[in-house]
């Protein structure tokens, strides 16, 4: 404790790097996912090259990216997010894809017989009932992003993996010790944040809502009343 507290200045400015090379990957996967997802669900031809293609990303090895991209674009923060952009995607594409086509028939029924198109449709009905997968694959990629910034710091670009190189050739458990603990928490934190996002989100999908719960979040999804739902057959 006494080692952390004197370089408490270096732990925060390793902490603020390791969040930064951790979450700007899922920021950007999720951003490219949903209009993925929706190109997928909505042209079905599409997704198996998709899914073909996010296995590929998937299996790559984040070690052998970083030394490839080390040749276009150097020593930079790039060479580290756009191998964890693209895990991100293998994991965020596929949560999207299933969330869509795991809405019911019958509501996607209710809504055309609303008067929705088909854009207000996915926005405004579809991805809000989705939104419990996607944040399960958001925790899996947010997760996996936080771990895996560190593996960076073999080419010198790892946040908190800097105390796992350093403390190896001092031989100095402490520092391997901070740096575990301070990720370890980091992935707690925000899988505890992604929780209660989706609780906040989806308040009818808590404590296992009875089903009377559950169409009555379908009619505040549809922007409908109950009668009108229950008249389209749910």
């Amino acid at each position: 404790m006494s080692w952390a507290w004197q370089n408490r200045d270096q732990i925060g400015h390793l902490l603020l790097s390791h969040l930064y090379l951790a979450l700007v990957p899922v920021v950007f996967g999720i951003v490219v996912a949903i209009p993925v997802g929706i190109m997928c669900v909505r042209w079905r031809w599409t997704w198996p090259p998709i899914l073909s293609l996010t296995s590929i990303f998937y299996a790559l090895p984040s070690l052998a990216l970083y030394l490839v991209l080390i040749a276009y674009t150097g020593l930079t923060d790039w060479t580290v997010i756009i191998p964890l952009t693209l895990f991100s995607l293998s994991v965020l594409i596929p949560n999207v894809v299933d969330g869509l086509r795991s809405v019911p028939p019958p509501v996607q029924q209710a809504a055309v017989a609303m008067g929705f198109g088909r854009l207000r449709q996915t926005i405004q009905v579809e991805l809000p009932l989705a939104v419990p997968i996607i944040i399960a694959g958001l925790r899996v990629a947010t997760v996996s992003s936080i771990s895996l910034v560190s593996v960076g710091q073999l080419i010198g670009i790892g946040g908190l993996g800097y105390f796992f190189t350093d403390g190896e050739q001092r031989d100095f458990s402490t520092e391997i010790y901070v740096g575990l603990v301070l990720i370890i928490l980091l992935a707690l934190f925000f899988d505890g944040l992604l929780v209660l996002a989706r609780r906040w989100l989806t308040p009818w999908e808590a404590g296992r809502a009875p089903r009377g719960e559950r169409r009555r979040a379908v009619t505040v999804t549809l922007g409908g009343s109950n009668a009108g739902i229950k008249g389209s057959g749910i």
